[in-house]
């Protein structure tokens, strides 16, 4: 059974950084595309960044130039380094991955994907 299980959410103050991990357990996902969503109540849940089974990202607008996704294919783990936090960015963060292999990545959240219980992320001005 597939599971994601996110870490590394937590309270910072606007300009600060975390960073998020997301452990993947169940089988292997060197050839899948990984990526975070993010959401906040009311609202839709919104694309952050994806990294592809090759190595290839693509970022929000948003966050371009301040976040960082990179994956470590031999832990089974994807990663979201975030700078330069703003209170905008606060929102629980969701690790998902493509449930085909070789998939490419999509802004759109797909229920048919993997998801993980998401990770609380606060910033604070």
């Amino acid at each position: 059974q597939v599971q994601l299980v996110e870490s590394g959410g937590g309270l910072v103050q606007a300009g600060g950084s975390l960073r998020l991990s997301c452990a993947a357990s169940g089988r292997t996902f060197s050839s899948y595309t990984m990526g975070w969503f993010r959401q906040v109540p009311g609202k839709e849940r919104e694309f952050v960044a994806a990294i592809s089974w090759s190595g290839g990202t693509n970022y929000a607008d948003s966050v371009k130039g301040r976040f960082t996704i990179s994956r470590d294919n031999a832990k089974n783990t994807v990663y979201l380094q975030m700078n330069s936090l703003k209170p905008e960015d606060t929102a629980v963060y969701y690790c998902s991955i493509r449930r085909i292999p070789l998939a490419v990545p999509t802004t759109t959240p797909d229920p048919k994907d993997y998801w993980g219980q998401g990770t609380q992320v606060t910033v604070s001005s």
